[in-house]
């Protein structure tokens, strides 16, 4: 049983990635226990529920731009899925909460999943993402060195 079940917990976490590629969200969210918990710490957000998830992801995947996904490695035990990974995407979009860079901004962001499991479907995901910004918006502070502060007018004290 150990084996079929991490088996098991592993197409989970495929299938979950596989729609969240395509931008299939309502799958993605099938793949969840009613009572999920998402969290990503970095961006100091928790939602609670497929609701509350399904809103935050739908917010999300329609800022990013994706050019790149890459699993660096995952495995699995019989509760836990980790994955680490790696995704390159533009912001064109002002719904990824917190994001810590403009939209505009090209960047790659490291993230290390770990999944807990629940009769084979998804109970609770913490990400834990580390961004790093490829190529800076255009025209956005505090991001674009190209801008100059020089002439700008001050209010008079």
């Amino acid at each position: 049983m150990g084996q079929e079940l991490i088996a098991a917990n592993l197409a989970t976490v495929e299938a979950h990635f596989h729609s969240e590629a395509v931008n299939e969200v309502e799958k993605a969210l099938e793949l969840y226990t009613d009572d999920i918990v998402w969290e990503s710490p970095a961006r100091d957000l928790v939602f609670h529920g497929k609701e509350a998830t399904g809103e935050n992801y739908r917010r999300m995947f329609a800022s990013f731009q994706v050019e790149g996904f890459r699993t660096l490695q995952r495995f699995a035990t019989e509760d836990r899925v980790v994955d680490d990974s790696v995704a390159t995407v533009v912001l064109v979009g002002d719904g990824v909460a917190n994001a810590p860079a403009p939209v505009g901004s090209r960047v790659e962001i490291r993230l290390l999943h770990v999944f807990e499991m629940r009769g084979g479907k998804i109970a609770r995901e913490l990400v834990f993402e580390s961004w790093r910004v490829l190529q800076p918006a255009v025209n956005q502070l505090p991001y674009d060195a190209g801008m100059s502060l020089v002439g700008a007018q001050h209010p008079a004290h």
